[in-house]
């Protein structure tokens, strides 16, 4: 197989979204310090970007959860591969992830963050795929809605491929020639 990748979102609208993102995050925290949540691998790029733009203090953790086993349909059940290294209790926590779709993973790791206390607890992703969503999901800042394609890049990967592409991407598979 050979994959085509055509541009979705240019490396300039990500870069813009991300800083209004980050004003708008900065401005809602007035204040406050807060906690951020990167969900790995995805969310590496997004997260370090966004809190290098954001003006309140900011912590950083990581998380690498999994709810597909080894199929490419979600289970439902999310199961924690790195647990965050610093306890939640009463911190204002951000997770930040770099896609939601079915709503799934992201649904029952609210739940399970949720359970550990923090002061409070929002999420933000840099791409939804709203036709995707199974689960109700409240995602509070969101970089921009995307339809449904298979994407990759800033951060996404086909096969472990193409995070390190500076754009989102759609992926078309086709025939090796």
């Amino acid at each position: 197989m050979a994959e085509k990748i055509s541009v979705l979102i240019p490396e300039e609208e990500i870069e813009k979204r991300i800083r209004e993102m980050a004003e708008e995050i900065s401005r809602d925290y007035a204040g406050k310090e807060i906690h951020l949540i990167g969900i790995l691998k995805g969310s590496v790029f997004i997260a370090t970007e966004l809190a290098k733009r954001i003006t309140v203090p900011v912590t950083l953790d990581f998380m690498s959860v999994s709810s597909y086993g080894n199929g490419t349909e979600s289970t439902g059940r999310v199961r924690v591969v790195k647990d965050l290294d610093e306890s939640i209790k009463d911190r204002d926590v951000l997770i930040v992830e770099d896609i939601i779709d079915s709503g799934y993973t992201l649904s029952n790791l609210l739940t399970m963050l949720g359970v550990r206390q923090p002061k409070s607890l929002k999420l933000c992703t840099l791409l939804d795929k709203p036709d995707r969503r199974v689960v109700d999901v409240k995602v509070d800042y969101i970089g921009f809605q995307i339809p449904d394609k298979f994407v990759v890049g800033y951060g996404l990967d086909y096969a472990q491929k193409y995070r390190n592409l500076p754009y989102v991407g759609v992926v078309e598979l086709g025939e090796e020639e």
